[in-house]
């Protein structure tokens, strides 16, 4: 069965924040070669948690093409964190309006997608349907 729409949209924010991850985590590998981190251990160590999270973010895009509900919850945790990090990112000053609307409104995109793609895959499986129809052709 095909993914919906909303799971191909969900994919697509999935698979963009994981290339800006990885982005983020070229820009750290090139702070930590031009000896711009204080501990180098730390550098590395922030470099591979990137890598990880952008992985995880490429896998949740993948599985949530494949309609799989461990990628959707999986990537329903990464936008309630993006949302929250552009939450936060209001508290500081001066206001950095790019990262947050950048980083909040993109996950705040994404939450909403990958919500409504929840809601319409679970409707079309019929796994999760409940036994109504099954009494209804029994009588």
């Amino acid at each position: 069965m095909r993914p919906s729409g909303p799971a191909i949209a969900a994919a697509i924010v999935l698979a963009f924040e994981a290339v800006a991850l990885a982005a983020v985590c070229l820009m750290e590998l090139f702070a930590l070669g031009a000896g711009q981190t204080s501990s180098t251990v730390s550098g590395v160590a922030l470099i591979v948690l990137t890598l990880l999270a952008a992985a995880a973010l490429g896998a949740f895009a993948w599985g949530t093409l494949r309609r799989a509900s461990w990628a959707r919850s999986g990537g329903i945790v990464f936008q309630v964190l993006g949302v929250a990090l552009g939450l936060a990112s209001l508290s500081i000053e001066p206001k950095v309006w790019l990262f947050t609307i950048g980083v909040g409104g993109t996950a705040l995109v994404g939450l909403i997608l990958l919500i409504r793609a929840t809601a319409r895959d679970g409707a079309s499986d019929p796994r999760l349907r409940r036994g109504d129809e099954d009494d209804e052709r029994a009588s």
